[in-house]
């Protein structure tokens, strides 16, 4: 099993919440984390390369803090320049290749999930935020799965964050034992 980890973190080296859900999946082995801002700091992507790292991938988990209600920029210029090029210019020899490819998004979130509901200062819940991606997804012929969510990342203890990792590592082996 080959799961493909795209990391987008702006500072990864002060996060906690993200450090610690990268940090659950280490003992698994078949993870391959990918620190984009950390390989692509310009933001310009090595588009042979990413679009090898799918072609192999048997599931990718895209992971990453929410800013201002949605994923940091360069997960949007990936998409623009990885999925257009794999989509739309060599679908058939790019494309069809992940055809069903399991993805999960795992987003960290500063504030609580109350914060996140139709009467919360946010008005919408991270799942509803994240629809782009979940169309995203589905144009690409993708299988989706229900993020992975962590509130109050910023504000929580140690305690509360290493219980966030057994989640997310027991969700990620749930989820890397489904169908392809």
């Amino acid at each position: 099993m080959s799961i493909l980890m795209l990391l987008f973190h702006s500072d990864f080296a002060k996060s906690q919440a993200n450090r610690v859900l990268v940090d659950a999946l280490t003992p698994r082995g078949d993870v391959e984390v990918i620190d984009m801002y950390a390989l692509y700091p310009s933001g310009e992507i090595d588009l042979d390369a990413e679009v090898a790292r799918l072609i192999a991938a048997e599931r990718l988990i895209l992971q990453f803090p929410v800013n201002w209600y949605a994923p940091p920029p360069l997960v949007q210029a990936w998409q623009n320049s990885v999925l257009t090029r794999m989509f739309y210019i060599h679908a058939q020899d790019e494309g069809e290749r992940i055809r069903g490819l399991p993805l999960l998004v795992a987003a960290t979130a500063g504030n609580t999930p109350d914060a996140y509901a139709p009467e919360g200062m946010n008005l919408f819940s991270l799942k509803e935020l994240h629809k782009p991606l979940h169309s995203t997804a589905h144009r690409c012929a993708m299988t989706w799965s229900d993020p992975f969510l962590v509130y109050g990342a910023n504000r929580s203890t140690p305690e509360v964050l290493a219980e966030a990792g057994l989640r997310y590592a027991a969700r990620v082996a749930d989820w890397a034992s489904g169908p392809r």
